[in-house]
């Protein structure tokens, strides 16, 4: 940070002239639409059908890192959640609690990448609040973002359709995030080119939901827990066995190499624009191929059985199988 640059103090959360002044000069700047600029204690929104809504907080440390920030993180990671029930996100709330201290240049880099993450996924920042707490009770910024949007006519994704049978894919490589984060933890830096994958998905999804609808049967985003923790909560929220294969689950390699290097399996490393697609096996490998063109590594990894429910067992490149168990405690604190 620039030592002459100005900070954030705590009249600037006081309802004031100086918050007056932030919100003017920063936030509704830079995050204008229509339903924003009517500046009410909420917003007035014109929706139809059935709606799916979603909130996530967001306290990642460091707050940047390669590939992104808090800000862009906070916006994909609610849409993505709101896209994984099948719905088409429309408009997002923005609460912000601001460390006093943090630097003015810093928070306008992030709500500019919040606008520049809510364009991409074409939804509006529509309400929001901000806060500012004393130097010591917060770290920096941490962030809520809720989102509504509205279901697919074509959705149907409940863990009740999971069959056997059903295809498992993937739509990239695991354990980018989690390793972009770690790789700039204090005390835990290493040289690395690897990026965050935080992205929106939403666009995806209304794709796959225009083409196949309802033969897509479930859809979650392996964020926190990784992809071994998703699906351990699928086999047995939906009481069926998953089998996978090793070699399908695409890692990079320095990926990969960071891994090993901190001792942690990447099946467990959290992601941000990885999520696992459970559709019916007579699309599975359409449903495939439109992923590969969005990212080579999208693949399938294994089938739904009726066999061990409630486990997932994977098999290795040279035919040797064990039981992936859930995650115990907390592997990557403050990823996401």
């Amino acid at each position: 940070m620039n030592k002459n640059s100005e900070v954030i103090h705590l009249h600037h959360g006081s309802g004031g002239e100086h918050m007056t002044k932030l919100l003017n000069e920063v936030i509704f700047k830079i995050l204008k639409n229509d339903v924003l600029e009517v500046r009410h204690d909420g917003a007035f929104l014109n929706l139809q059908g059935n709606l799916a809504f979603s909130t996530d907080s967001y306290v990642v440390s460091p707050i940047f890192f390669k590939g992104g920030n808090i800000g862009e993180l906070a916006v994909n990671g609610t849409v993505n959640d709101l896209s994984m029930c099948g719905a088409v996100p429309k408009y997002l709330s923005l609460a912000l609690i601001i460390e006093e201290g943090f630097g003015l240049d810093e928070f306008t880099q992030i709500i500019k990448s919040i606008k520049e993450a809510a364009d991409k996924a074409n939804v509006q920042i529509v309400t929001g609040d901000t806060k500012v707490v004393e130097k010591g009770k917060g770290d920096h910024i941490y962030i809520n973002t809720s989102g509504i949007g509205v279901v697919h006519e074509k959705a149907n994704i409940k863990i009740e359709n999971i069959k056997e049978g059903d295809a498992i894919i993937i739509n990239g490589a695991i354990a980018s995030h989690g390793m972009a984060i770690m790789s700039e933890r204090e005390g835990l830096e290493f040289e690395s080119d690897i990026l965050s994958d935080t992205i929106n998905l939403n666009h995806t999804i209304k794709d796959l939901m225009d083409r196949f609808g309802d033969k897509i049967h479930f859809l979650r985003d392996a964020t926190r827990g990784g992809l071994a923790s998703v699906l351990n909560e699928i086999a047995v929220d939906a009481n069926l066995g998953i089998a996978i294969f090793e070699e399908k689950i695409k890692v990079e390699n320095q990926v990969r190499s960071a891994c090993e290097l901190l001792g942690l399996d990447p099946l467990y490393v959290a992601n941000e624009g990885v999520f696992v697609c459970i559709a019916a096996s007579e699309i599975k490998e359409e449903v495939v191929q439109i992923l590969q063109k969005i990212n080579p590594n999208a693949s399938e990894i294994g089938f739904v059985t009726a066999e061990h429910p409630s486990k997932i067992i994977i098999e290795s490149a040279f035919g040797g199988k064990r039981v992936i168990k859930p995650l115990v405690g907390e592997q990557l604190p403050r990823i996401c």
